[in-house]
């Protein structure tokens, strides 16, 4: 019979567990065990790739976790959709970068703490932190591809599982912790990891300088007035704005600093203008088509902003409109497919009230119409999302019959990804497009025509979702983050 050696499993020996009844108490301990478990992990991995790994040996630290346990039906406000559950039981959620969301679990749990009246237990949960979230934020420590090193990386740490990194509980397929805990927040930490190492990815910028409010765009001319209007804000000592962050982590905090972009650009280009709490407005080129939308939303959705919008262009589908004019979306013909195995076809996405009132007001002020001469220049109706972008070179027979049975006035590729989206992971979201072509009716989009359009309106539009937002921000969180995003069973974190 052959031996194997026993291996000898080294984790950290002071991670203690704790019951909380104050939520600033309960984060610093959050803090604790993260930051142990991570310099252990680092610690171990940088000496492993210097000295080798003794035999039989495995190093494995544990994601930090939340756990409530009440006994009693809460007596809560009905009209509040998150900071309590919804019945009896155990609750329990895997917590990571507890410095990056220090504001937003303060708030969480001491709703609970309020709501429920009883303490919560923080302690090391049992799941493994993988190795390569460990390091993410060690400078110059990177972990090795597999067969790269000089051991085989699964047998000394724990990697990323896609077991404990997927959707279940924002898809609402029932998930329960291995003991039967129910979800407490919608992201377990593996997968809020991942995704902050998406984010960092795709759009070149770290994480901690995205803001609560997020304006989604499909054209590069958006960021220059996007750039323009931070500077002029930074100008404004009352503006409340602190710093504008470029793509590549650039930061200036004066109107005229200078700001140096990576030499290569990465897929989607984000830009940040700050504030001191994080109630900035975040600019996202998500570029072109349904896929870059629901990469972007699916690991923005881990920041839990408050606010998503899409601002881009479209197609106008009726006669009546003209190049310029607005379309505020108040329906969805979702025929994107990226969503359909998440978010089926046949589930409505409602218009959101506050954020509907928040984008006509925006149109309004900056237009300087109202009532009825507003309809001049803007029409609310159903937006199409579709995955081909030229469908109009194929026989329209079909799609031109869908459209109008619909009622549709407006087509893009990502506008009802991002709202489907938005809708999905509770996220408040909604869609302002602005008419660059008519191809119904033979107005194509032409480059002599494309720039005399640009220069009229892309600063207009873009003004209008910036005061949208900044209308947003003045809601209370519980009016904003409103029942209607919620189903039957939900989780008490926002």
């Amino acid at each position: 019979m052959n031996s194997y050696p026993t291996t000898a499993i080294h984790s950290p020996d002071n991670a203690r567990t704790a019951t909380f009844t104050d939520a600033g108490e309960a984060v610093e301990h959050l803090q604790t065990l993260y930051a142990q478990a991570t310099q252990f992990l680092s610690a171990k991995f940088t000496d492993t790739l210097t000295n080798g790994v003794p035999a039989g040996t495995r190093y494995r630290a544990f994601y930090p976790e939340l756990r409530l346990t009440t006994t009693t039906f809460a007596a809560v406000d009905s009209r509040l959709s998150f900071g309590h559950v919804s019945e009896p039981g155990t609750y329990a959620t895997t917590i990571t970068r507890p410095d990056l969301f220090e504001n937003y679990l303060q708030q969480q749990i001491g709703l609970l703490l309020k709501n429920h009246g009883v303490g919560v237990v923080v302690g090391p949960s049992s799941t493994p932190m993988p190795v390569h979230f460990a390091v993410a934020g060690e400078a110059g420590v990177t972990v090795p591809q597999e067969g790269a090193g000089n051991f085989t990386l699964r047998d000394v740490f724990d990697v990323p599982d896609l077991a404990t990194t997927n959707d279940d509980i924002v898809n609402g397929l029932g998930f329960t912790y291995d003991d039967g805990a129910h979800a407490l927040a919608p992201f377990t930490a593996q997968r809020i990891d991942y995704s902050l190492a998406r984010l960092s990815h795709y759009t070149a910028t770290d994480p901690a300088h995205f803001q609560n409010h997020v304006l989604f765009t499909n054209y590069q001319f958006y960021v220059d007035e996007f750039e323009a209007y931070a500077r002029a804000q930074m100008a404004d000592p009352d503006s409340g704005y602190t710093s504008f962050v470029a793509t590549g982590n650039a930061e200036i905090t004066a109107p005229d600093g200078v700001i140096s972009l990576p030499t290569k650009m990465p897929q989607m280009p984000t830009y940040h203008l700050k504030r001191a709490d994080g109630s900035g407005i975040t600019l996202v080129n998500i570029g072109v088509g349904p896929s870059n939308a629901k990469t972007a939303t699916d690991h923005i959705a881990v920041l839990r902003p408050h606010a998503w919008i899409m601002v881009g262009h479209c197609a106008g589908l009726r006669n009546s409109q003209s190049l310029g004019d607005f379309v505020l979306a108040h329906a969805y013909l979702r025929e994107d497919k990226v969503l359909d195995d998440d978010l089926p076809g046949w589930v409505p996405v409602p218009a959101l009230a506050e954020i509907q009132v928040a984008l006509e007001t925006a149109v309004a002020d900056v237009a300087e119409l109202e009532g009825f001469e507003l309809k001049r220049i803007m029409r609310t109706g159903t937006v199409a999302s579709l995955d081909n972008r030229n469908w109009e070179l194929r026989d329209q027979t079909g799609p031109v019959q869908r459209l109008s049975q619909s009622r549709a006035v407006a087509l893009d590729m990502e506008s009802a990804t991002i709202a489907a989206n938005g809708f999905r992971f509770r996220v408040p979201y909604g869609t302002l497009l602005c008419v660059s072509d008519k191809p119904l009716h033979g107005e194509l989009k032409l480059p002599g025509m494309a720039s005399d359009f640009y220069k009229t309106q892309v600063s207009r539009h873009l003004q209008i979702g910036i005061r949208a937002m900044e209308g947003l921000r003045d809601m209370p969180l519980e009016r904003l983050h409103s029942r209607k995003l919620r189903s039957f069973e939900e989780t008490a974190f926002l």
